[in-house]
């Protein structure tokens, strides 16, 4: 598994703002978009393109764009809507599929309550977004669930993970590609990540 840690200046200062306690929700969702949109950005930097022939103002010009079916786009529920807009603003036509996945308090296993998957997903890259990966229970098994409806290019985009998570998602799909802002220092006791962004979803809907 290739694993991007995404080091620029404006990602990492966005990053510590969105660190702070006593954000309010509306900075950490517009936070979390503008990250996201950066991210995108490094995700798609090998995408295919293909020929193509426009008219412009001074006539006919030979061109590039992308090819192939659209992305397709995959927020886990319900913090990956956070990075929704985000990755939208980036590419606006891509196609969205929904997984919803909860994680137990107690045990920490990733349960499926809802998964709604797009057309053609065998033709797309899809792209899982979800601002955390700590345990990677859920994201292992968001990942699941695309292979088995035919997706067979996934890339992940998170704001921050943990070491035990990036480990934990290479040892189940060694054939995914992760790019993230920040790779934290642990999990505590409780599978959180430290120093981590606190609940994500919490923060993001204000239901703290």
């Amino acid at each position: 598994m290739y694993t991007y840690e995404i080091k620029h200046p404006l990602i990492q200062h966005k990053l510590t703002l969105l660190r702070k306690h006593n954000i309010t929700s509306k900075d950490f969702r517009q936070l979390t978009k503008e990250i996201t949109i950066m991210l995108c950005y490094e995700a798609m930097k090998d995408a295919a393109l293909s020929e193509c022939q426009i008219e412009t103002w001074q006539g006919q010009l030979n061109a590039s764009e992308l090819a192939g079916k659209k992305a397709n786009l995959v927020p886990i529920l319900r913090a990956g809507l956070g990075m929704l807009d985000g990755a939208l603003e980036v590419m606006p036509n891509a196609k969205v599929s929904m997984i919803g996945i909860y994680r137990d308090k107690i045990t920490a296993k990733a349960h499926v309550y809802f998964n709604k998957p797009c057309t053609h997903i065998d033709k797309r890259l899809s792209l899982v977004i979800d601002p955390m990966l700590a345990t990677a229970g859920s994201m292992i098994e968001a990942i699941h669930l695309l292979k088995k409806e035919g997706a067979k290019k996934i890339k992940v985009l998170t704001l921050v993970c943990a070491p035990e998570g990036i480990q934990a998602l290479e040892n189940a799909h060694p054939d995914i590609t992760l790019y993230t802002a920040s790779i934290d220092s642990k999990l505590d006791d409780h599978k959180y990540i430290i120093p981590g962004l606190g609940d994500a979803g919490d923060k993001l809907f204000g239901t703290i």
